[in-house]
């Protein structure tokens, strides 16, 4: 099976170096025209540069096809002002990878809220506003594929990244309701956590590890949820040559009878709450109150 792309448009968001750079050069080498979106800013999201105009004339030079965008994804104007030039120069977008973001990594104790504030919004709510932006259009041509970058922060956690892990298991969360909307008109939403070595992670990952985690090893599987018959709601990992997909569990719990409901019964019976022996996987929130009820009436 080959995935190609010939056909569609992309939109690749911090698209000027790192992950982003690589998704969009590989979209266009897959045949797919690229919007090359990028600030070009230092990785704290300060200053700016002509980064993605840069990549277009990559693409350009093996014969793709590509367009700059210099929009601020924090922006929803110029979000919005992006998709349309999108469709006004190739008449619809098919994909987005929502891959923009910064890092201001302190403790907790130590960091500002600014520092707090601008992290969450440059990758949740810029990830929403450029949603936000293309999510009518790919409506009304019944088909769209969205991708979501979380983290092993957002997963499972990282000292010194509470701002960081906050918007990255948001995006997660984000995407779980937004599939359930999507479903209907063909958009598939999916959320990717790749391991890269990239001038976010350059000072974080030991020189071996760097060097091996190089960001092209994650594009497979990032091409991979927004092809044509990618799956829905995934959350895969990706990094090294390595592939994973995580899974937000809910244990078969316990159900306590009348009178019996305190905190010293839930303390009691912790060891059996907290099993993970049966454990499923909800694809909807539904299904935990659908859960509830049955163990309620004995099942």
């Amino acid at each position: 099976m080959s995935i190609d792309f010939t056909g569609k448009v992309a939109i690749v968001t911090g698209a000027g170096g790192g992950l982003g750079r690589e998704y969009a050069l590989e979209l266009a080498r897959r045949g797919a025209k690229v919007v090359v979106n990028d600030l070009g800013g230092a990785r704290d999201g300060t200053g700016h540069s002509d980064a993605a105009l840069k990549v277009v004339e990559e693409i350009k030079a093996f014969g793709g096809e590509a367009m700059s965008n210099g929009g601020n994804v924090a922006e929803f104007e110029q979000m919005q002002d992006m998709v349309a030039k999108a469709k006004e120069a190739w008449g619809g977008v098919h994909i987005l990878i929502n891959n923009a973001g910064i890092l201001r990594d302190k403790s907790f104790t130590k960091m500002d809220m600014a520092d707090f504030d601008l992290v969450v919004k440059i990758h949740l709510l810029g990830s929403a506003y450029a949603t936000k932006a293309v999510w009518d259009l790919m409506r009304e041509q019944n088909y769209g594929r969205i991708l979501m970058t979380a983290s092993s922060t957002g997963l499972y956690g990282n000292f010194g990244q509470t701002n960081y892990g906050a918007a990255k298991l948001g995006l997660a969360g984000f995407t779980k309701s937004l599939y359930l909307e999507g479903a209907k008109n063909n958009i598939k939403v999916n959320t990717i956590a790749p391991l890269a070595g990239t001038r976010m992670t350059e000072d974080i990952m030991p020189e071996e590890a760097f060097k091996a985690f190089n960001p092209v090893n994650v594009v497979p599987a990032a091409l991979f949820l927004v092809s044509e018959d990618c799956p829905t709601n995934t959350i895969m990992g990706a990094g090294g040559g390595f592939f994973h997909t995580a899974n937000i569990t809910m244990t078969r719990g316990v159900a306590l009878p009348e009178g019996q409901r305190t905190p010293e019964a839930v303390a009691e019976h912790w060891a059996k709450i907290s099993d993970r022996t049966g454990e499923t996987v909800p694809q909807s929130g539904a299904e935990q109150s659908m859960a509830a009820i049955q163990r309620l009436q004995g099942n």
